[in-house]
């Protein structure tokens, strides 16, 4: 069995350094989306809140004004 000459090994690590460099991006870019998503998820959450707690205080209005029977 033949062991790979330097430039075969060669090729085969600036290979790996573009792979690497390109995977790294391809995760950067995919962390910030997570941040994105994340920041927009609170984000509806309180906006969800606020509108739950809308929806309770005219519930709870509505019922003042109706008369109990």
């Amino acid at each position: 069995m033949n062991a790979p000459s330097i430039a075969e090994l060669e090729n085969k690590v600036d290979r790996l350094a573009v792979l690497s460099a390109r995977l790294k991006a391809e995760n950067d870019v995919l962390r910030e989306r997570e941040a994105s998503l994340a920041r927009e998820r609170s984000q509806l959450l309180e906006k969800n809140e606020m509108a739950r707690s809308r929806i309770e205080n005219m519930i709870a209005r509505l019922k003042a004004l109706t008369p109990e029977s």
